[in-house]
């Protein structure tokens, strides 16, 4: 099992593939093996690779907290879609030559040289998975969105709590929509505000809510994610 080479068109092609109908590698959450692919990878993918871009971004927004994550983090090979033959390794060893016996010299020819068979099952794999990734672009694709709770904190107990929540929904984005909120006493007569929204993966991050959230300095101390669920 594995992606191959993430590096290379064949790679990202897979990965594509293989996140067409998933939000991430293993499970219903993000996980350290989100995190061994996403290392993995040199760049975000390329645009018409659409579910590879969307779960890029999607972990991403989980740089801050990454080694917080469930699980423990295998080695690359042990992620991804099984059957996928690594060129590298368990490569059969080419009889020894032997000039007297022509049998063994067919043999020998049928098996070819490294470099040879290397090159083979690279363009016999390639074109597979270039035929894979066709069929499945060929799919609908599926918009990923979350639901976000997020605890906004004031400064102290005088801080505008109508003005702080006034200023948090004039964020407008793409691929963002505020919904519910209230205020939620933390002590010292100083409240929180707690609200909620829905963000479409591929667009909008926890990271950005966070950046846009605490310009507002005059009112806003700190933003947190109380909760976080795909829907």
């Amino acid at each position: 099992m594995g992606f191959g080479d993430l590096r290379s068109p064949a790679g990202l092609a897979l990965l594509d593939g293989f996140l067409a109908d998933r939000s991430y590698i293993e499970g219903f959450v993000a996980s350290q093996a989100d995190v061994a692919v996403f290392e993995a990878l040199a760049a975000p993918p390329p645009a018409q690779l659409c579910h590879a871009l969307r779960w890029f971004n999607h972990i991403k927004s989980f740089q801050k907290e990454k080694g917080s994550l469930p699980g423990v983090k295998k080695p690359l090979a042990q992620y991804g879609p099984a059957g996928v033959a690594d060129s590298t390794k368990g490569r059969p060893t080419p009889p020894a030559d032997d000039d007297d016996d022509d049998d063994d010299d067919d043999d020998l020819d049928l098996f070819g040289s490294d470099e040879e068979e290397s090159e083979e099952v690279a363009r016999i794999k390639a074109e597979r998975l270039a035929e894979y990734a066709a069929r499945k672009s060929k799919k609908p694709a599926l918009i990923a969105k979350s639901s976000i709770l997020l605890d906004v904190k004031p400064w102290d107990d005088e801080t505008d709590m109508a003005k702080l929540e006034e200023c948090v929904r004039t964020i407008q984005l793409d691929g963002l929509l505020w919904g519910q909120s209230k205020l939620v006493p933390v002590g010292y007569g100083i409240r929180k505000l707690q609200i909620g929204c829905v963000v479409e993966d591929d667009k909008v991050g926890t990271d950005i809510l966070e950046e846009r959230i605490t310009a507002f300095e005059d009112y806003v101390q700190s933003m947190d994610v109380a909760a976080f669920n795909k829907i």
